[in-house]
């Protein structure tokens, strides 16, 4: 069952907890400007001892932080259920798709645990993507409204950050390709009993997954130095050039924050493609033998 498949079928429950999650994202992302305005509010009547109605800010401010909570509940509240059912029949069509090509118990098995990357890259990793997306390009235009300098630094920086990521994806996707090989021999192995035959099996996963580890930590590293530069430029910008108030410095330092955040996620989430990349290969090659062979027997 192939990654189009899966889509196609639960799209409308793929599409409902998505909507939970934007909600939460938007919600999230606008929090700062309003938070902003409500500390400036606060400044100026408890410091400066203005008449400053400080209540609607903060009304608005709560408001808008509750529709963060909401949507992120309701996401939470449906998770579990929608995709604990995809797991149970995903994992059983695979299995009769293995089955009807003649495989042993034991293969139909590792290609029921292969599912799993499925399923969590739709648990974890998609509403990831969703919110890496949605919060940068969030970020970027709530910046214009403070300084279009600021959110221009941040937009240059998205060319080679995703020239490196894209970069790590690409040899992550190969050395995926090599784990789902050898947990799709474990079969045999299990089938031989042959105890050092699967240590050996085991040891075999040891080197994919350090390179994996080795290209993640490499990219995470220049995206971390392009951005600590970025954001020393924009904080001279805020407090220099522009005379920011207390507000308008505390938002943009989140927005910017926010930005920054969402490198954190890209090593994950690259490693993820790759893996759900070969998957996808993988079980359409078997859908295609499917159709071919009764049609040549």
């Amino acid at each position: 069952m192939t990654l189009q498949q899966i889509m196609s079928k639960y799209r409308y429950s793929i599409g409902m907890l998505l909507c939970f999650v934007l909600i939460e994202n938007i919600a999230w992302i606008i929090e700062p400007t309003f938070f902003g305005k409500l500390l400036d509010a606060l400044i100026e009547h408890f410091y400066d001892h203005e008449k400053v109605n400080f209540m609607l800010p903060l009304f608005i401010w709560i408001f808008v932080y509750l529709i963060n909570v909401v949507g992120g509940a309701l996401h939470r509240l449906f998770t579990g259920g929608v995709y604990s059912k995809m797991y149970a029949d995903v994992a059983t069509k695979v299995i009769e798709e293995s089955k009807s090509k003649g495989d042993q118990y034991s293969k139909m098995l590792v290609r029921a645990e292969l599912v799993k990357e499925y399923i969590a890259f739709f648990k974890d990793k998609l509403p990831e993507a969703l919110w890496q997306l949605s919060a940068s390009a969030g970020a970027i235009i709530a910046l214009f409204f403070y300084d279009y300098r600021i959110a221009l630094v941040c937009l240059a920086v998205v060319i080679p950050v995703a020239y490196v990521n894209n970069t790590n994806r690409k040899h992550v996707a190969v050395l995926q390709k090599d784990i789902h090989d050898n947990q799709e021999e474990l079969y045999r192995l299990i089938e031989n009993k042959d105890t050092s035959t699967i240590h050996q099996f085991f040891n075999n996963m040891i080197p994919p997954r350090t390179r994996i580890a080795r290209w993640n930590a490499l990219s995470y590293s220049i995206v971390k130095v392009l951005l600590v530069i970025i954001f020393i430029v924009v904080l001279f910008i805020c407090v220099d050039v522009d005379n920011f108030s207390t507000g308008k410095i505390y938002a943009v330092v989140a927005y910017l924050w926010t930005f920054i955040g969402q490198t954190d996620y890209l090593p994950d989430l690259m490693e993820s493609l790759g893996s759900i990349k070969d998957l996808n290969t993988r079980f359409t090659i078997d859908s295609l033998r499917k159709d071919i062979e009764p049609a040549v027997s």
